[in-house]
């Protein structure tokens, strides 16, 4: 008697694959998010291999908007130019076109990385100096979080100064961890050199909640008062540098604070004593 050769059941509806959502268009998948507070959050992302980009740059990233189209902002890149992943610091705004939606995502979820970085807080925009001065309000202390971390900025200046003026204590928190990293974490001092930390001054101030330090950083460089804190020697365009990252009327205003000290505003293609981000603002 022949015997029936058996075979194996084939489930045809469990072999055949599930639709794939379709792919947002130069995709890097999340891989961290903290929020530290109801307006502020950061995140991480993964890096394409090729991805280069300076330290201070900024880069289009975003979600697929409604109509199918994509739906991109300026963030500049918080991370350093040596690390694996990127990192981004952001705003929530509730009726924000994006933030309102960005501000949902979860490790795992997908946002679009345009591969063009650019921006004007860069190195190569400013003239050899002795100090640099990092001006930021809000989330504008991004660009200034990649380059504190950057082993350039060390070899390049002998001093650092970082203010970070904000509303509230709870929005200073992202920046309080950064220096506190800085100061503490073993792989700087084998990038920068032991000691560096001696060299970084952290200037953080509140304008609305009581803290340590209240008051508008434009106010306090105007009185005397931060040099006299941190024991330093006024602004003179000999030796100090600046880059400047906030809100409109702060930039504006500590432009025309720093051009009273006769310092010139610079670009990638003309080096001067001082440079401003004009792409976005916090």
């Amino acid at each position: 008697m022949k015997m029936t050769e058996l075979r194996p059941v084939t489930d045809t509806a469990a072999a055949t694959p599930a639709p794939r959502k379709p792919a947002l268009p130069d995709a890097q998948t999340v891989t961290e998010v903290q929020h530290y507070t109801d307006r502020l959050f950061r995140f991480r992302v993964t890096r394409p291999p090729s991805f280069r980009f300076r330290a201070g740059e900024f880069v289009m990233i975003g979600l697929m908007g409604d109509n199918g189209k994509p739906l991109l902002r300026a963030y500049s890149i918080a991370s350093p130019s040596w690390e694996d992943e990127l990192e981004f610091y952001s705003i929530k705004v509730p009726n924000g076109p994006l933030t309102s939606r960005l501000q949902h995502i979860r490790p795992g979820d997908q946002i679009i990385l345009r591969p063009k970085p650019v921006g004007t807080l860069v190195h190569d925009a400013l003239l050899p100096g002795k100090r640099l001065w990092f001006f930021a309000t809000g989330t504008g202390i991004a660009p200034f979080a990649s380059l504190l971390r950057e082993p350039e900025t060390w070899e390049k200046y002998d001093q650092v100064i970082l203010t970070h003026t904000c509303r509230e204590v709870g929005e200073l928190t992202y920046g309080r961890e950064l220096i506190e990293d800085l100061r503490t974490n073993e792989l700087y001092q084998e990038l920068f050199g032991a000691g560096f930390e001696k060299r970084l001054h952290y200037y953080p101030t509140t304008t609305r909640e009581e803290s340590h330090k209240m008051g508008r950083i434009t106010d306090l460089l105007r009185s005397g008062e931060v040099f006299e804190d941190l024991g330093l020697d006024p602004i003179t365009p000999e030796k100090d540098r600046a880059m400047i990252c906030g809100n409109l009327a702060f930039n504006l205003e500590l432009k025309a604070l720093l051009e009273d000290w006769e310092l010139e505003e610079g670009a990638n293609s003309d080096p001067q004593t001082y440079v401003v981000e004009k792409a976005f603002l916090d």
